[in-house]
């Protein structure tokens, strides 16, 4: 067991890999920076040393770089990988649009990934996406797959037709979706993270919420982003593309790892097993207790470790 408060470092011999825990404090990270990628400013931080294996994290709808904890970051980035978190537009710190009418399409927010690795001058990279990033991942496999190395998929479903009908979200979440929470004072701090926690809570699965953490992270989330509103509402606003990426799981070349909570109520777990059987030698890792969220502290050992193998190739 790797303790809570160290991250894994890797250790190779002829036949087998073992990873041992290191201080969090060794691993190098850089400050969150703006830079230009695809023609807009996009806020970005890394992990590690950018001479090690990328992986780029890819969050979902509404979410920023916070999505993506540091300790899972630092945890990754001492196993020798460089790992590159960054704010999607409407996000963060990243450029905004009016809230509500996003001035850009799903295929921005494809290039804007392929621009960042330009801009890190990373030929390659081992995709890491969730949710809306895992849809976004797995277009930019598709649509170049030139630029990624090994492709991950996390509480995401197919971005492409499949062979069977995939089950609708939890009866609870239907009823949220169909009568929403009302919208808070956007300027209000205390209002806007009461707003942002309910809204995770709906997401969760059946492990104890952590709602200290959840409320201490919307904070975060709040303090660093230039407009909140935009942030939560505008990638569910997003146009349609008028030349969509076509997606054919079969079609995706990348070796590729499925990590799906088992109690994920918006995208059940047949999604998970629709990636893996529709996606050539994909491997599935249930994540047990896991809702649609990146995976939580508890399950640690089991997603990092499995993405330390995953990527461990060129």
């Amino acid at each position: 067991m790797i303790p809570d408060d160290a991250v894994t470092d890797r250790t190779t011999t002829d036949r087998t890999t073992t990873y041992h825990a290191v201080p969090d404090s060794e691993v190098p990270r850089g400050a969150p920076r703006l830079v230009e990628a695809n023609g807009v400013q996009l806020c970005v931080q890394t992990f590690g040393s950018p001479t090690d294996p990328t992986v780029l994290l890819i969050g979902g709808a509404g979410s920023s770089m916070d999505g993506w904890d540091k300790g899972f970051c630092a945890r990754l980035a001492a196993g020798r990988r460089h790992v590159v978190r960054y704010d999607q537009r409407d996000t963060g710190r990243s450029v905004n649009s009016p809230a509500g009418a996003p001035d850009y399409t799903f295929s921005a927010l494809l290039a804007d990934a392929v621009g960042l690795l330009d801009v890190l001058g990373v030929d390659r990279a081992h995709v890491v996406g969730i949710s809306m990033g895992g849809g976004l991942a797995q277009c930019l496999a598709v649509a170049h797959p030139e630029r990624v190395a090994t492709l991950t998929l996390v509480s995401t479903s197919p971005a492409g037709p499949t062979e069977s009908e995939l089950p609708p979200p939890s009866d609870g979440l239907r009823a949220a979706f169909a009568d929403p929470a009302p919208e808070p004072d956007w300027s209000d701090r205390a209002a806007v993270i009461a707003y942002m926690v309910e809204g995770e809570r709906l997401f969760a699965g059946s492990a104890p919420f952590d709602e200290d953490a959840v409320r201490e992270s919307s904070g975060r989330v709040f303090d660093r982003t230039t407009d909140i509103e935009a942030a939560l509402k505008n990638h569910w606003a997003l146009a349609d593309d008028e030349e969509p990426v076509t997606v054919r799981l079969s079609d995706v070349a990348a070796p590729t790892l499925v990590l799906h909570g088992t109690e994920d109520p918006l995208f059940p777990l047949d999604h998970a097993r629709a990636l893996a059987g529709g996606i050539p030698d994909a491997r599935l890792v249930a994540l047990d207790g896991v809702g649609h969220q990146p995976p939580p502290a508890r399950v640690w050992d089991t997603a990092i470790l499995a993405l330390l193998h995953h990527t461990d190739r060129k």
